[in-house]
């Protein structure tokens, strides 16, 4: 099965983030989402489709971009959960 997730848009308000580190943060979503999807599934909501509410999340201070993505990916994870 494929799953393709399109996030429209990613804000990060006040976090200051190099380009690499753009990527790094991006590299993770990606690799937490997909771990997220092979290990609890894609949610019953969303099947055959569906959309996702965004919302806020609070980093910590000193967060490294790989933390970020991660945290954000669950954010999003959940968020397709409601």
């Amino acid at each position: 099965m494929n799953i393709n997730i399109d996030i429209e848009r990613l804000v990060l308000e006040g976090v200051p983030i190099s380009p690499s580190q753009g990527r790094v943060l991006q590299r993770a979503v990606e690799k937490e989402l997909s771990r997220l999807l092979a290990n609890e599934g894609l949610p019953d909501n969303l099947l055959p489709g569906g959309v996702a509410p965004g919302g806020a999340i609070q980093l910590k201070h000193g967060t490294n971009p790989t933390q970020m993505g991660q945290q954000i990916a669950q954010r999003i994870y959940r968020g397709m959960k409601r």
